[in-house]
């Protein structure tokens, strides 16, 4: 199924309470952690998006009344030499959730088909084969009884110009932005047919993605604890 990014990137804004709504999302998902926990189940939420989209700041507010005892928040870096010589997914499989705990990813499995595909840092080979390698590792995640949540915080070119600029003004934001991120965004269009047919390869019933309209900081971030609370009561 094809997926228009277009349909996501802007026009959403939150207009309802945005303190109160928060409060009483973030108490629904400290319930469903203490379940998870109890019922000794465990939760992969992978969160992938453009620079500057908002990752970081979804994952502060959804795991704000988390016990840290039952989750690991894994910060996704380029691969070590040591994980380049194996196979692409070895390094995920060693962060795993054990049962009763959640793994937050903040990028993940998925830079095989995004930034080593735009950057040639693997053969088309490589890539295309990615595709089937990741849906049969999710499969196989999921048939073990992990849910799997994943999400792409979709913002327009314009407003990720802003956001950039943003950080270079101000002192103590001014360590996230960096060359590679102004040299990533003049590859937007290569990104965004990779982050297309991503979307349209891997979204499965067992680990759909839900793409989230991330212009409005407040709208995508209760957008994000809704979706997440919801499928982690129903699992």
């Amino acid at each position: 199924m094809a997926i228009d990014l277009s349909d996501y990137e802007a026009g959403k804004k939150y207009d309802g309470d945005y303190s109160d709504d928060l409060e009483a999302l973030q108490e629904r998902l400290a319930r469903a952690l203490v379940a998870f926990i109890v019922h000794k189940k465990s939760a992969l939420i992978v969160f992938e998006g453009w620079d500057a989209s908002g990752k970081g700041g979804a994952i502060q507010r959804l795991t704000a009344k988390w016990d840290p005892r039952a989750f690991q928040v894994w910060p996704i870096r380029a691969p070590t030499e040591e994980e380049k010589a194996r196979h692409f997914l070895w390094r995920f499989w060693t962060k795993l959730p054990a049962a009763g705990e959640i793994a937050l990813f903040d990028r993940s499995w998925y830079g095989r088909v995004l930034v080593e595909r735009v950057e040639g840092f693997c053969s088309e080979a490589d890539w295309m084969r990615a595709y089937h390698e990741i849906n049969d590792f999710e499969e196989q995640l999921t048939e073990a009884g992990a849910l799997i949540v994943k999400f792409w915080l979709a913002v327009t070119p314009a407003e990720q110009l802003r956001r950039f600029k943003q950080r270079q003004e101000i002192a103590y934001k001014r360590f996230k932005i960096t060359d590679e991120d102004w040299r990533n965004r003049k590859k937007w269009p290569a990104y965004e047919r990779a982050v297309e047919d991503m979307l349209s390869r891997t979204s499965s019933d067992l680990a759909p993605w839900h793409v989230v309209a991330s212009n409005d900081k407040l709208f995508s971030r209760i957008e994000v604890l809704e979706r997440l609370v919801e499928r982690l009561e129903k699992a």
